[in-house]
């Protein structure tokens, strides 16, 4: 079918955001939901953090990047530059500094380790369980894109 990873992504952040009240559950207390897809404009160029919530508590912004495979170096560098974004132009002066969230389904600890060490924005990476098996999911997702199609 061709399905690409980016959409694979992007039906996960779907599926999150169809239960996004158990997500926030899931996540914590003071966890209230700003948007996904979220929108940044920098350079004449736009940037989408998948899910962007604010923490009451913590009175920060977070971003959450959701990622289908294993952990990946290059995410932090991303998740960098959309900290960046988000202190500059969304952050409010009686607000702390955005804390980023990668969600992998598979990470290496010694590669986030090293991939942080010389970060100073809080960024963290989290693996998520899936409650069907991956192979379970991708077909359930196709079954849907092919109902989608034909509909």
């Amino acid at each position: 079918m061709g399905i690409t990873k980016s959409l694979k992504e992007r039906e996960l952040e779907n599926r999150l955001v169809e239960k996004i009240k158990q997500f926030i559950l899931e996540l914590g207390k003071g966890f209230s939901f700003i948007g996904n897809q979220y929108r940044l404009e920098y350079n004449e160029k736009e940037y989408f953090v998948d899910m962007l919530f604010f923490h009451r508590d913590l009175k920060s912004l977070v971003a959450i990047e959701l990622k289908i495979g294993e952990f990946q170096p290059e995410y932090i560098g991303k998740m960098n530059f959309y900290l960046t974004l988000l202190d500059k132009f969304e952050r409010k002066t009686d607000e702390n500094q955005p804390i980023g969230i990668i969600l992998c389904a598979d990470k290496n600890h010694l590669d986030v380790e090293i991939a942080l060490q010389d970060i100073n924005k809080p960024i963290g990476v989290a693996e998520y369980q899936l409650l069907l098996p991956k192979n379970q999911l991708e077909e359930l997702i196709k079954k849907e894109l092919e109902q989608k199609e034909n509909n």
